[in-house]
């Protein structure tokens, strides 16, 4: 006789929630795009980005944050392009601020009207230790962790129209 109740041999996942991101695509006349380093993390490259705050629409939040990470100022900055859907999931079940276990990116292709000198990593609270500009074909997965190389393959792709090594 079968036991009244059976369990699910494997429960069903809690559905993730994502917190919303921005990510800004810096480009300027040559095709270079601008990249920066993790402060503390050689080697770990990447976009300027960041989270989207209660209340704020996504343009604002991407102004917000090139002022924070890189110290850019919105005149600095021309809007070309915007896509969104881009995830990703945190590993092994990482939650930030407790409850977002990724992040949903909109990411801005934009192209920079400043100077180098218009530059300042050390505008608000440090993340970056350094920047440069590059191709977009000579950006490496390598360089970003592993759990977010499916979104920059999907963004090179999208954007650039570049299958990243």
């Amino acid at each position: 006789m079968l036991p009244a109740f059976m369990p699910d041999p494997a429960p069903p996942s809690i559905p993730i929630l994502y917190r919303p991101n921005v990510a800004a695509i810096l480009t300027r006349e040559s095709g270079e795009i601008l990249i920066a380093e993790r402060l503390n993390v050689k080697n770990a490259w990447q976009f300027p980005q960041g989270g989207v705050d209660s209340g704020e629409d996504f343009e604002t939040a991407l102004y917000r944050e090139l002022e924070e990470e890189i110290g850019v100022s919105r005149d600095k900055v021309e809007i070309l392009e915007r896509r969104d859907g881009y995830r990703y999931a945190f590993p092994k079940g990482r939650l930030k601020y407790g409850i977002y276990g990724g992040q949903e990116q909109t990411y801005f292709r934009c192209r920079f009207l400043g100077k180098d000198s218009d530059i300042h990593l050390d505008a608000h609270e440090k993340e970056f230790g350094r920047w440069k500009w590059i191709q977009p074909a000579d950006f490496r997965l390598s360089w970003v962790p592993k759990f977010k190389r499916p979104t920059y393959e999907a963004v090179f792709r999208d954007f650039f129209q570049v299958h990243l090594r």
